[in-house]
């Protein structure tokens, strides 16, 4: 036994508890098809963190390091990170000052949102990605894509944004400085319906961390684990993505939910 124990390079304690446990039916077994069905329901977006809040969610009571572990054991790893569009042409209309000045913290709706473009390259194409998320609850509010990045790409997606106010609305827009938002349409179309305009310091991507986190969330749980057909194709994925995104994809610091169950949660509470 000696012998065989150490070609086996397994210790006699080990040994015996392998003996001894063989039989016995597994207590996790139906935790383990729990953790197993919430990773593949997420594409295996979500680490042990998240899957343990989800876990939560559905009534089950469980430790993050018990999470982590059988995780492990199962080998299910969280697949996961990130090129960024440079709209910046110097100055060619005008600047804001960085009113933001990273308080990304926002009490309520529509009181702070914030926005950038993005680029991918699918099939020897080029696509330009507009979006506006509100920093309350990081809900994309609206987003834009196209395979140029011309001034309507900034245009359009301000327009269906702006059917998410209301009167009482007191909202910010922060962006970086690019050409798009120093436009006198973009300044214009702002100061018509009495939004504050903040941007970015020159070259500093801190100053609009969150969209640039946001970015980089959406091209590792997206664009870097989907096949997609055509660019057709990528269109439908992206908007399901956007869907998931928004009512699915839970978050620590929305209190284990995703950005809409957060804000319907609070306006009910309200």
């Amino acid at each position: 036994m000696k012998g065989l124990l150490k070609l086996a390079e397994l210790k006699r304690s080990t040994y015996y508890y392998l003996v001894k446990n063989f039989d016995r039916p597994d207590s996790n077994a139906e935790l383990k098809e729990l953790i197993q069905s919430i990773y593949d329901e997420h594409e295996g977006r979500f680490g042990y963190r998240r899957i343990r809040d989800e876990l939560r969610n559905q009534g089950y009571k469980v430790n993050h390091k018990k999470v982590q572990r059988i995780m492990k054991e199962l080998g299910l790893k969280c697949l996961v990170r990130m090129k960024k569009y440079r709209s910046y042409k110097g100055t060619i209309g005008k600047t804001a000052p960085n009113i933001l000045d990273r308080n990304f913290k926002a009490e309520k709706p529509n009181e702070k949102w914030v926005t950038d473009i993005t680029e991918f390259k699918l099939f020897g194409e080029k696509l330009y990605l507009s979006p506006i998320l509100d920093l309350y609850n990081s809900e994309i509010i609206t987003y834009t894509i196209g395979s140029r990045p011309t001034y309507s790409l900034v245009s359009e997606m301000l327009e269906k944004s702006f059917e998410r106010l209301t009167e009482e609305d007191t909202l910010l827009i922060h962006s970086d400085q690019g050409w798009h938002y120093q436009m006198k349409q973009y300044r214009h179309a702002l100061k018509e319906r009495g939004i504050t305009q903040s941007m970015s310091r020159k070259g500093n991507c801190y100053d609009n961390a969150v969209i640039e986190n946001f970015f980089g969330i959406m091209k590792s749980e997206f664009l870097y684990l989907k096949e997609f057909e055509s660019i057709d194709h990528f269109k439908q994925e992206l908007e399901k993505y956007m869907d998931y995104y928004n009512n699915k994809r839970i978050k620590a610091k929305l209190k284990g939910k995703s950005p809409i169950q957060y804000r319907i949660l609070a306006q009910q509470a309200a």
